[in-house]
Protein backbone atom coordinates (compact mmCIF):
# COMPACT_ATOMS: atom_id res chain seq x y z
CA UNK A 1 0.00 0.00 0.00
CA UNK A 2 3.16 2.43 0.64
CA UNK A 3 4.51 1.35 -2.50
CA UNK A 4 1.19 2.64 -4.42
CA UNK A 5 1.04 6.07 -2.61
CA UNK A 6 4.47 6.43 -3.26
CA UNK A 7 4.11 5.64 -7.26
CA UNK A 8 0.92 7.96 -7.30
CA UNK A 9 2.12 10.75 -6.02
CA UNK A 10 5.35 10.79 -7.82
CA UNK A 11 3.35 10.34 -11.12
CA UNK A 12 1.93 13.77 -9.80
CA UNK A 13 4.74 15.86 -9.67
CA UNK A 14 5.96 14.58 -13.09
CA UNK A 15 2.72 15.74 -14.85
CA UNK A 16 2.53 18.82 -13.00
CA UNK A 17 3.04 21.82 -14.97
CA UNK A 18 6.56 23.66 -14.42
CA UNK A 19 4.70 26.55 -13.76
CA UNK A 20 2.54 24.93 -10.80
CA UNK A 21 5.76 23.77 -9.35
CA UNK A 22 7.48 27.28 -9.31
CA UNK A 23 4.87 28.68 -8.01
CA UNK A 24 3.93 26.20 -5.26
CA UNK A 25 7.64 26.54 -4.05
CA UNK A 26 7.71 30.58 -4.44
CA UNK A 27 4.47 30.48 -2.07
CA UNK A 28 6.09 27.78 0.25
CA UNK A 29 9.13 30.03 0.06
CA UNK A 30 7.41 33.73 1.08
CA UNK A 31 5.15 31.88 3.95
CA UNK A 32 8.25 30.24 5.00
CA UNK A 33 10.84 33.31 5.20
CA UNK A 34 7.59 35.25 6.87
CA UNK A 35 6.79 32.87 9.58
CA UNK A 36 10.26 32.87 10.14
CA UNK A 37 11.17 36.67 10.67
CA UNK A 38 7.91 36.78 13.14
CA UNK A 39 9.03 34.05 15.31
CA UNK A 40 12.64 35.30 15.49
CA UNK A 41 11.18 39.16 16.60
CA UNK A 42 8.22 37.71 18.31
CA UNK A 43 6.32 40.21 16.23
CA UNK A 44 2.78 38.77 16.49
CA UNK A 45 1.61 37.01 19.57
CA UNK A 46 -1.52 35.26 21.53
CA UNK A 47 -4.71 37.72 21.32
CA UNK A 48 -2.73 40.38 18.68
CA UNK A 49 -5.12 42.65 16.55
CA UNK A 50 -2.99 43.72 13.76
CA UNK A 51 -3.61 46.19 11.48
CA UNK A 52 -2.14 45.32 7.88
CA UNK A 53 -1.77 49.00 6.12
CA UNK A 54 -2.74 48.10 2.66
CA UNK A 55 -1.64 50.82 -0.36
CA UNK A 56 -2.66 48.84 -3.03
CA UNK A 57 0.68 47.70 -4.23
CA UNK A 58 2.47 44.56 -4.40
CA UNK A 59 4.16 44.37 -1.06
CA UNK A 60 0.93 45.40 1.27
CA UNK A 61 -1.35 42.82 -0.79
CA UNK A 62 1.13 40.17 -0.43
CA UNK A 63 1.66 40.63 3.43
CA UNK A 64 -1.81 40.23 4.21
CA UNK A 65 -2.33 37.45 2.05
CA UNK A 66 0.43 35.24 3.71
CA UNK A 67 -1.16 36.92 6.81
CA UNK A 68 -4.54 35.88 6.07
CA UNK A 69 -2.66 32.29 5.94
CA UNK A 70 -0.78 32.15 8.97
CA UNK A 71 -4.18 33.10 11.02
CA UNK A 72 -5.66 29.91 9.81
CA UNK A 73 -2.85 27.96 10.56
CA UNK A 74 -0.87 29.51 13.39
CA UNK A 75 -0.83 28.01 17.06
CA UNK A 76 -1.63 30.99 18.44
CA UNK A 77 -5.13 33.00 18.00
CA UNK A 78 -4.75 37.17 16.41
CA UNK A 79 -7.25 39.06 14.54
CA UNK A 80 -6.63 41.17 11.16
CA UNK A 81 -8.20 44.09 10.42
CA UNK A 82 -7.08 45.79 6.79
CA UNK A 83 -6.65 49.45 7.13
CA UNK A 84 -6.15 52.10 3.83
CA UNK A 85 -5.64 55.60 3.82
CA UNK A 86 -7.02 57.17 1.27
CA UNK A 87 -4.65 60.37 0.99
CA UNK A 88 -7.36 61.92 -1.92
CA UNK A 89 -5.20 61.88 -4.73
CA UNK A 90 -6.41 62.72 -8.21
CA UNK A 91 -7.70 59.94 -9.90
CA UNK A 92 -7.45 57.44 -6.69
CA UNK A 93 -9.90 54.28 -7.93
CA UNK A 94 -11.64 54.48 -4.34
CA UNK A 95 -13.49 51.62 -5.11
CA UNK A 96 -10.74 49.29 -5.88
CA UNK A 97 -9.76 48.18 -2.31
CA UNK A 98 -13.49 47.60 -0.23
CA UNK A 99 -14.04 45.33 -3.46
CA UNK A 100 -11.38 43.39 -3.16
CA UNK A 101 -11.37 43.17 1.03
CA UNK A 102 -15.17 42.65 0.88
CA UNK A 103 -14.59 39.71 -1.60
CA UNK A 104 -12.05 38.41 1.08
CA UNK A 105 -14.17 38.73 3.82
CA UNK A 106 -11.95 40.56 6.07
CA UNK A 107 -12.42 43.19 8.17
CA UNK A 108 -11.09 46.77 7.25
CA UNK A 109 -11.63 50.16 7.55
CA UNK A 110 -10.54 52.76 5.04
CA UNK A 111 -9.41 56.19 6.13
CA UNK A 112 -10.08 59.54 4.27
CA UNK A 113 -7.62 62.43 4.66
CA UNK A 114 -6.54 64.70 2.13
CA UNK A 115 -2.49 64.92 2.59
CA UNK A 116 -2.24 65.27 -1.43
CA UNK A 117 -3.63 69.16 -0.66
CA UNK A 118 -0.94 69.83 1.91
CA UNK A 119 1.94 67.71 0.36
CA UNK A 120 1.40 69.79 -2.69
CA UNK A 121 1.21 72.80 -1.54
CA UNK A 122 4.17 72.63 1.28
CA UNK A 123 6.88 70.78 -1.66
CA UNK A 124 7.90 73.25 -4.23
CA UNK A 125 7.96 71.79 -7.97
CA UNK A 126 10.03 69.09 -8.68
CA UNK A 127 11.30 68.51 -5.37
CA UNK A 128 10.95 64.90 -3.69
CA UNK A 129 7.39 64.45 -1.86
CA UNK A 130 7.88 61.41 -0.33
CA UNK A 131 9.29 62.55 2.87
CA UNK A 132 6.59 64.75 3.91
CA UNK A 133 4.08 62.26 2.57
CA UNK A 134 5.35 59.68 4.81
CA UNK A 135 5.11 61.52 7.55
CA UNK A 136 1.72 62.75 7.60
CA UNK A 137 0.35 59.24 6.94
CA UNK A 138 2.48 57.68 9.71
CA UNK A 139 0.95 59.95 11.78
CA UNK A 140 -2.70 59.42 10.75
CA UNK A 141 -2.05 55.32 11.04
CA UNK A 142 -0.62 55.96 14.48
CA UNK A 143 -3.32 58.13 15.89
CA UNK A 144 -6.08 55.84 13.80
CA UNK A 145 -4.28 52.02 15.51
CA UNK A 146 -4.70 53.53 19.28
CA UNK A 147 -8.73 54.54 17.78
CA UNK A 148 -9.33 50.75 16.37
CA UNK A 149 -7.49 49.16 19.20
CA UNK A 150 -4.63 47.17 17.77
CA UNK A 151 -1.67 46.25 19.13
CA UNK A 152 0.24 45.70 16.48
CA UNK A 153 0.95 47.64 13.19
CA UNK A 154 2.02 45.55 9.95
CA UNK A 155 3.88 47.13 6.92
CA UNK A 156 4.98 45.92 3.94
CA UNK A 157 8.75 46.26 3.56
CA UNK A 158 10.57 43.99 2.60
CA UNK A 159 14.51 43.11 2.67
CA UNK A 160 15.31 45.39 -0.45
CA UNK A 161 13.34 48.18 1.04
CA UNK A 162 15.93 47.51 4.33
CA UNK A 163 19.03 47.25 2.50
CA UNK A 164 18.04 50.58 0.41
CA UNK A 165 17.73 52.35 3.41
CA UNK A 166 20.72 51.25 4.69
CA UNK A 167 22.57 52.97 2.03
CA UNK A 168 20.50 55.86 1.88
CA UNK A 169 21.25 56.42 5.45
CA UNK A 170 24.57 56.14 4.79
CA UNK A 171 24.83 58.15 1.89
CA UNK A 172 23.45 61.42 2.67
CA UNK A 173 22.47 61.09 6.51
CA UNK A 174 25.97 59.63 7.73
CA UNK A 175 24.15 56.89 10.16
CA UNK A 176 24.38 53.14 10.22
CA UNK A 177 21.08 53.11 10.17
CA UNK A 178 18.45 51.10 8.11
CA UNK A 179 14.28 49.28 8.65
CA UNK A 180 13.74 47.23 11.90
CA UNK A 181 11.68 44.32 11.38
CA UNK A 182 10.05 45.55 14.86
CA UNK A 183 10.44 48.93 16.46
CA UNK A 184 8.28 50.70 18.87
CA UNK A 185 6.52 54.07 16.74
CA UNK A 186 7.78 57.59 16.85
CA UNK A 187 4.78 58.45 19.64
CA UNK A 188 6.02 55.61 21.70
CA UNK A 189 2.24 53.79 21.53
CA UNK A 190 2.31 51.58 19.10
CA UNK A 191 4.56 48.54 17.88
CA UNK A 192 5.43 48.18 14.23
CA UNK A 193 6.26 44.74 12.62
CA UNK A 194 7.87 43.71 8.90
CA UNK A 195 6.67 40.17 8.31
CA UNK A 196 8.40 40.78 5.07
CA UNK A 197 11.99 41.24 6.48
CA UNK A 198 13.06 38.21 4.94
CA UNK A 199 11.73 38.57 1.79
CA UNK A 200 13.10 39.35 -1.35
CA UNK A 201 11.30 41.91 -3.61
CA UNK A 202 11.44 39.72 -6.94
CA UNK A 203 9.82 36.91 -4.87
CA UNK A 204 6.81 39.19 -3.87
CA UNK A 205 6.78 40.93 -7.19
CA UNK A 206 6.86 37.10 -9.16
CA UNK A 207 3.74 35.93 -6.23
CA UNK A 208 1.97 39.31 -6.86
CA UNK A 209 1.51 39.09 -10.40
CA UNK A 210 0.46 35.37 -10.37
CA UNK A 211 -2.09 36.07 -8.00
CA UNK A 212 -3.17 38.90 -9.79
CA UNK A 213 -4.16 41.81 -7.19
CA UNK A 214 -5.58 44.88 -8.28
CA UNK A 215 -2.24 46.77 -7.85
CA UNK A 216 -3.26 50.45 -7.54
CA UNK A 217 -0.07 53.35 -8.96
CA UNK A 218 0.93 56.12 -6.69
CA UNK A 219 0.45 58.91 -8.78
CA UNK A 220 1.70 61.19 -6.52
CA UNK A 221 5.41 60.08 -6.09
CA UNK A 222 5.13 57.31 -8.88
CA UNK A 223 5.93 59.92 -11.64
CA UNK A 224 9.12 60.93 -9.47
CA UNK A 225 12.00 59.32 -11.67
CA UNK A 226 14.81 60.92 -9.73
CA UNK A 227 14.42 59.52 -6.10
CA UNK A 228 18.01 58.86 -4.70
CA UNK A 229 15.83 55.65 -3.42
CA UNK A 230 16.07 54.63 -6.98
CA UNK A 231 19.10 55.39 -7.52
CA UNK A 232 20.30 53.46 -4.72
CA UNK A 233 17.95 50.02 -5.74
CA UNK A 234 19.24 50.28 -9.57
CA UNK A 235 22.86 50.33 -7.90
CA UNK A 236 21.91 47.50 -5.67
CA UNK A 237 20.58 45.46 -8.99
CA UNK A 238 23.83 46.47 -10.80
CA UNK A 239 25.90 44.93 -7.77
CA UNK A 240 23.58 41.83 -7.96
CA UNK A 241 23.71 41.33 -11.71
CA UNK A 242 27.91 41.24 -11.46
CA UNK A 243 28.45 39.56 -8.60
CA UNK A 244 25.33 37.34 -7.63
CA UNK A 245 24.89 36.51 -3.96
CA UNK A 246 25.75 39.58 -2.56
CA UNK A 247 22.55 41.09 -1.71
CA UNK A 248 21.98 38.36 0.41
CA UNK A 249 25.75 38.65 2.23
CA UNK A 250 24.88 42.13 2.61
CA UNK A 251 21.43 41.34 4.35
CA UNK A 252 23.07 38.96 6.53
CA UNK A 253 25.18 41.45 7.86
CA UNK A 254 22.40 43.33 9.10
CA UNK A 255 22.21 40.12 11.31
CA UNK A 256 25.88 40.15 12.73
CA UNK A 257 26.68 43.51 14.27
CA UNK A 258 29.85 43.70 16.11
CA UNK A 259 30.15 47.51 17.94
CA UNK A 260 33.83 46.76 18.75
CA UNK A 261 34.84 46.92 14.98
CA UNK A 262 32.87 49.84 14.43
CA UNK A 263 33.88 53.43 15.27
CA UNK A 264 30.92 54.85 17.56
CA UNK A 265 31.50 55.51 20.89
CA UNK A 266 28.59 55.52 22.36
CA UNK A 267 27.90 51.62 21.05
CA UNK A 268 30.69 50.08 22.32
CA UNK A 269 32.89 51.40 25.14
CA UNK A 270 35.89 51.60 23.48
CA UNK A 271 37.29 54.37 26.99
CA UNK A 272 37.58 51.20 29.09
CA UNK A 273 38.95 49.24 26.39
CA UNK A 274 42.02 47.56 27.80
CA UNK A 275 44.55 44.50 27.22
CA UNK A 276 43.05 40.84 27.60
CA UNK A 277 44.65 37.42 27.64
CA UNK A 278 42.54 36.14 25.70
CA UNK A 279 41.98 38.65 22.45
CA UNK A 280 39.45 40.08 20.78
CA UNK A 281 35.75 37.31 21.07
CA UNK A 282 33.98 39.03 18.57
CA UNK A 283 34.32 40.14 14.94
CA UNK A 284 36.21 39.51 12.01
CA UNK A 285 40.09 39.51 12.63
CA UNK A 286 40.74 39.16 8.55
CA UNK A 287 41.88 42.75 8.24
CA UNK A 288 43.80 42.91 11.53
CA UNK A 289 47.76 42.55 11.57
CA UNK A 290 48.96 38.70 10.82
CA UNK A 291 50.85 38.11 14.26
CA UNK A 292 47.59 39.34 15.84
CA UNK A 293 45.46 37.00 14.38
CA UNK A 294 44.84 34.08 16.26
CA UNK A 295 42.58 30.96 16.26
CA UNK A 296 41.09 29.99 19.35
CA UNK A 297 41.86 26.10 19.68
CA UNK A 298 40.24 23.77 22.84
CA UNK A 299 39.26 26.91 24.42
CA UNK A 300 42.81 27.47 26.12
CA UNK A 301 45.40 27.33 23.41
CA UNK A 302 46.25 29.69 20.33
CA UNK A 303 47.66 29.11 17.34
CA UNK A 304 48.57 31.88 14.17
CA UNK A 305 46.47 31.90 11.59
CA UNK A 306 48.95 30.79 8.68
CA UNK A 307 49.36 33.71 5.77
CA UNK A 308 47.46 32.91 2.61
CA UNK A 309 48.83 33.57 -0.98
Amino acid sequence: MNHALSNKSDTTLNTASPTAINIKKLTNKLRRKTGQAIADFNMIEEGDKVMVCLSGGKDSYTMLDILLHMQKSAPIHFSIIAVNLDQKQPGFPEHVLPNYLNELGVDYTIIEEDTYSIVIDKVPEGKTTCSLCSRLRRGILYTNAIKLGVTKIALGHHRDDMLETLFLNMFHNGRLKSMPPKLTSDDGKNVVIRPLAYCREQDIADYAQHKGFPIIPCNLCGSQENLQRKHVKQMLNQWNTQFPGRIETMFKALQNVVPSHLADPSAFNFTDLSQHPLGENEGDMAFDPLELALVKQDNTQFVAITQLD
